[in-house]
């Protein structure tokens, strides 16, 4: 019976700090390269994000806050690009808000890598 999700062989409090940090990153930068897996996986959490940043009111905003860190890049969080950047440029799209390239194994342990970037 499938789970909807990989565990990633972490405890559940690890996956969740996990899929936070990745999703706080890719909103800050863009894109960024992981894993295929986490690629994978961050996939749902950031298309959720994106469409609470379309609905722009104050209620997706807190659920929103709830997820992403608090961290800045040049004196930009990432709530704040979220809401005021990606939200509107995705206003007339309806979904597929990431892409995932794959770009090969890992040279220490052959891990299948990829980017994962907001299109």
């Amino acid at each position: 019976m499938a789970r909807g999700y990989s565990k990633l062989n972490r405890r559940s409090d690890n996956r969740k700090a996990l899929m936070r940090d990745l999703a706080t990153q890719l909103i800050l930068h863009g894109k960024i390269e992981t894993s295929l897996i986490k690629a994978k996986q961050l996939r749902k959490p950031v298309e959720r994000l994106v469409t609470y940043a379309k609905k722009g009111d104050l209620h997706s905003l807190r659920l929103a806050e709830k997820v992403l860190r608090d961290l800045s890049l040049e004196n930009q969080t990432a709530l704040s690009k979220l809401f005021k950047e990606i939200g509107p440029k995705y206003q007339d799209r309806n979904g597929g808000y990431t892409r995932i390239y794959r770009t090969g194994h890992r040279l220490g342990d052959s891990c299948p890598m990829a980017i994962i970037e907001l299109v």
